[in-house]
């Protein structure tokens, strides 16, 4: 950045920081009871909401520009009803207080591509929303997650370079707020083309995101239901797709390792049922999904591009579970379902906005679910078998999140550290199957190309 425009986010970061002080002393003061409130007390209350009010009033100025007005009226319908309200957010702050866990909060991240520049809008337990204008063109951006996604597809490419400049982008403004909020979660409402990266692949230079934050994607559906359970006990419906299948002349490989995944599965979690190759079909499958708090399937799911009402999961049989069938689907006592293997068509984003991810993520919201887990890219068969295994021993060990399992599942895959792992049992199998993968996946299942294209969409806390 040129210096004035580095001046700029030195400001932001300090202007941020300032509110969240400022949010936590209002916080403070008010919760003495209104009748033990000193002149000097409500004196200073009075004061600091003034500067909340002048806050919301600076927020409010700019989603009612002519720009953002214009930009919002450009989305699609279809998809309109899926992303967040900015007006809405001046009241979510409210929500993210309820959302600590053991000291650690969470903060709203929600990017806004303009034509000329970023605009990252940020709403923390503490503070109204707040925005960070960071000046490079839509163009730049677009070709920079395109370069990002391409590295990420390429297990001998330096992803680190795009990683970064897009850490810059997103997360480096926002940096002090983040540390003085405290933040360990961060809710992510992508825009456009960002839908299609993985924000914990991000990179500050030493680190991936993913060692730091949970990362939990949120459609306007999501806001329903975001408030922290205890996690249901592990009743899993496993179905898993071995064989090569080709379906709307989409040729989708064999995946020998779902069979696998499935039966290490079922040997950590003894209360999990199998569907394998002709057992997982459409029949068998619906009928069971309403009886198991987790779904998961170990198979290939295609997001059509342009066209979500096109997307579809493959069954083991050959068959297909589609869009419209998702829509009818009632899915109340699920908390989460998990695609393990899925093919994307990443390749086309320049023609989408990433309606189709966040779309099935929303859709199984609708239909009842909590959370969705699913893939940006096509993965490695062996390379899923050990993250989405080592997802399901974290989430074994209990009193943790479905968001937090999948952030020390991808760290684990990051420093190998496999010992991480609390059940013998566990760690034992975790082993064998390392012990059957080739050297070429085993060495390098730190690349986030192997742990980074997993995304959880939804209620992850």
């Amino acid at each position: 950045m040129l210096p004035q425009e580095q001046q700029i986010n030195r400001g932001f970061n300090d202007i941020l920081t300032q509110q969240i002080i400022l949010g936590r002393k209002l916080e403070e003061l008010k919760k003495t009871s209104v009748d033990k409130r000193t002149p000097d007390k409500i004196e200073q209350i009075r004061e600091l909401e003034n500067k909340v009010s002048e806050i919301i009033k600076e927020f409010l100025n700019f989603i009612k520009s002519p720009e953002v007005i214009g930009y919002l009226e450009q989305i699609n319908p279809n998809i309109r009803n899926q992303t967040l309200d900015l007006d809405g957010l001046r009241t979510f702050s409210e929500d993210l207080q309820g959302l600590n866990r053991n000291g650690e909060n969470a903060v709203l991240l929600y990017p806004l591509i303009l034509e000329n520049r970023l605009e990252v809008v940020v709403v923390t337990p503490y503070t109204p929303p707040t925005r960070s204008t960071i000046y490079v063109k839509k163009q730049v951006i677009t070709q920079t997650i395109t370069d990002f996604v391409e590295a990420l597809k390429n297990r001998n490419s330096n992803v680190k370079i795009p990683a970064k400049k897009l850490y810059g982008w997103l997360i480096k403004p926002i940096e002090p707020g983040l540390a003085a909020a405290k933040a360990k979660t961060i809710i992510y409402a992508p825009d456009g083309q960002l839908r299609y990266i993985p924000l914990a692949a991000l990179y500050d230079g030493k680190q991936w995101l993913a060692e730091r934050f949970n990362t939990n994607y949120i459609t306007a559906r999501s806001l329903t239901k975001l408030n922290i359970q205890p996690l249901p006990s592990l009743q899993i419906l496993a179905g898993a797709t071995t064989n090569r299948h080709i379906v709307n002349n989409v040729d989708f490989y064999s995946l020998p390792f779902a069979g696998s995944e499935v039966e290490n599965l079922a040997a950590m979690i003894p209360t999990t049922k199998k569907l394998i190759d002709e057992q997982f079909n459409k029949k068998e499958t619906i009928y069971s999904l309403t009886n198991y708090s987790f779904i998961h399937l170990a198979t290939h799911a295609f997001f059509a591009i342009g066209k979500p009402e096109d997307s579809f999961i493959l069954l083991g049989d050959g068959d297909i579970i589609t869009m419209p069938d998702i829509q009818t689907l009632l899915l109340r006592n699920v908390d989460l379902v998990v695609l393990s293997a899925c093919q994307t068509g990443i390749g086309g984003i320049n023609n989408g906005n990433g309606e189709e991810i966040l779309g099935f993520g929303y859709q199984m919201q609708n239909a009842g679910a909590r959370a969705t887990i699913a893939s940006l890219w096509s993965v490695s068969d062996g390379g899923t078998q050990i993250l989405m295994n080592t997802f399901y021993a974290l989430l074994h060990q209990g009193n943790i999140s479905k968001a937090e399992a999948l952030r020390q599942a991808q760290a684990i895959m990051i420093t190998g550290e496999f010992k991480l792992i609390g059940s013998q049992q566990d760690r034992a199998i975790l082993q064998s199957t390392r012990n059957n993968l080739s050297p070429k996946v085993v060495n390098n299942l730190s690349h986030p190309y192997y742990w980074a294209p997993f995304f959880l969409i939804g209620n992850g806390l």
